[in-house]
């Protein structure tokens, strides 16, 4: 074979005109320490605090530290997430903040906090990302709270009002029924056009899948999204969960609709947030909890809010929980969500065991929306009550001294007892604004004050049964109205005596 030199020259020189650089950067960092989901990486100097990070593997971390020669991240997952992680590995930029899918793909489904489905029942099909971390809506972008969000519990509803926009802390010792609260309002939201987002922080397993048995049951999971972080996901993952709820329930919010979230609870989302934090070298401070524990919570919280009708009117109301140990609400964490929040309902562990469920301490209870967040018909019958039930509790605190009582005081114990039994109430039963408008109006009223106390519970089931029955317009006009006019009165007194008379007939022969 001839081999020509020119034209093998030829062919080089048309292939070198051909040839473009291409160059391509990254931003990497070589990992130099690692171990409890926690990597140090060294390089990555234009990295950002919150975004998004790789590892060999495909595994995904986020950055959460800055320091002078080195950059502190978390990595993801369930079970051991650093086990494939080791000194030396690259670790490339993302450039992206991490995100959550949100939209209506996530209604009825149960997700990690990442956003990936965990119920089996498929992959989400939308389109819609939001950031875990955001910004609060500003002050002009918001709207005082007006519409109320009722909960079906009258204790709540009558004197401790949560709006549309508020957020109230649910606040209580180990099982006193704070979960019960949060799950009852969810079940009471079905008709309502709200969108509810529950948060499992650092729960057993068995206890989100009694929740969404739970929700599923009473078909609340048609409008329901559950983001669960379990006691066996890792901290980073149980850190970003409340956040992650935010998101989806912020998406509902700005697109000029009503949600609920629920951070169940908050107190095991800051012992997640310490351990990263002391993984991390900060500096610890009171109760070995990091110095910007309280900007944790108060940048989740302030998200809340009630949106201007130019932003579409919508809500986000928000109830975390935060566990207490032995009633003491004076502690770090408690004292920090009292002060973020707009009111607490203080669950007591002597009332529960008491047999006063929901075992709500009116007198460490507050709403600091009040009123505003009532309507007019539960306002005008429950004025009084919050009055009543403090007195009651003070005289019932003197009696104990054997004291002889005039009748006054004696009317009022009377009065005390039968409002205590009126406000208890049974799990997964929510009551419509009528019928709790109906029932506190019959106690605040008196005409429970010969009933005996054993008897209540009886003598309200049945008259409900009684009202629905026999005087169908009174609870229709309540919940049109949602005003106690002077001519509904009327028929509601008549109503009430005709009833009594059949009541005592039939039980107090």
């Amino acid at each position: 074979m001839d081999i020509r030199p020119e034209e093998i020259t030829s062919i080089i020189k048309k292939e070198l005109e051909k040839y473009t650089t291409r160059l391509s950067v990254e931003s990497v960092g070589t990992v130099i320490q690692v171990g409890d989901a926690i990597a140090r990486i060294y390089g990555l100097d234009d990295v950002m605090v919150g975004e998004l990070i790789e590892f060999s593997d495909n595994v995904m971390g986020m950055v959460l530290s800055l320091e002078e020669d080195t950059v502190g991240a978390v990595i993801f997952g369930s079970d051991n997430p650093d086990r494939n992680i080791k000194e030396g590995d690259v670790v490339k930029r993302t450039g992206k903040i991490v995100q959550i899918p949100v939209g209506d793909a996530l209604i009825g489904r149960t997700v990690g906090t990442l956003g990936k489905p965990i119920d089996g029942k498929g992959e989400l099909h939308t389109d819609k990302f939001r950031p875990l971390q955001s910004n609060a809506p500003s002050i002009v972008d918001r709207q005082p709270v007006f519409e109320p969000l009722e909960t079906g519990l009258k204790a709540i509803d009558s004197m401790i009002p949560i709006g549309r926009g508020q957020r109230e802390l649910i606040i209580g010792d180990r099982q006193t029924g704070k979960t019960a609260i949060a799950i009852d309002t969810i079940i009471n939201q079905k008709g309502k056009g709200v969108f509810c987002v529950y948060v499992a922080i650092g729960q057993k397993m068995s206890n989100i899948v009694a929740v969404a048995e739970t929700l599923q049951k009473y078909g609340a999971m048609e409008y329901t999204t559950i983001v669960s972080a379990s006691s066996r996901a890792s901290a980073s993952l149980q850190y970003l969960a409340p956040y992650a709820g935010c998101a989806i329930a912020e998406e509902f919010m700005y697109s000029g609709k009503h949600a609920l979230v629920i951070y169940d609870d908050l107190s095991r989302h800051a012992m997640a947030y310490r351990q990263l934090s002391l993984l991390l070298r900060r500096p610890p401070g009171r109760e070995a909890y990091p110095g910007d524990i309280f900007y944790l919570h108060s940048r989740l919280l302030e998200r809340a809010a009630k949106l201007s009708n130019d932003l579409g009117g919508g809500s986000l109301t928000a109830l975390p929980i935060i566990e207490t140990q032995a009633g003491d609400i004076t502690s770090y964490i408690p004292t920090n969500v009292i002060s973020i929040t707009d009111g607490q309902i203080y669950l007591e562990g002597d009332l529960f065991y008491g047999g006063v469920r929901p075992a709500i301490n009116v007198g460490f209870s507050v709403s600091r929306v009040g009123g505003k967040a009532q309507s007019k018909a539960m306002r005008k019958v429950a004025g009084k009550l919050r009055l009543d039930l403090a007195q009651y509790r003070e005289l019932v605190t003197f009696t104990q001294f054997g004291s002889e009582l005039d009748k006054a005081t004696q009317a009022q114990l009377v009065r005390g007892e039968r409002m205590v039994e009126i406000l208890k109430q049974k799990q997964y039963e929510p009551l419509s604004l009528a019928h709790q408008v109906m029932i506190i109006y019959v106690g605040t009223q008196g005409y429970l004050d010969d009933i005996p106390t054993n008897l209540i519970a009886v003598f309200e089931k049945e008259f409900y049964q009684f009202i629905d029955s026999d005087y169908p317009q009174v609870p229709i006009e309540i919940a049109s109205q949602k005003q106690l006019t002077d001519e509904l009165m009327k028929t509601l007194n008549s109503a009430v005596a005709t009833f009594k008379e059949k009541f005592k007939q039939g039980h107090l022969k």
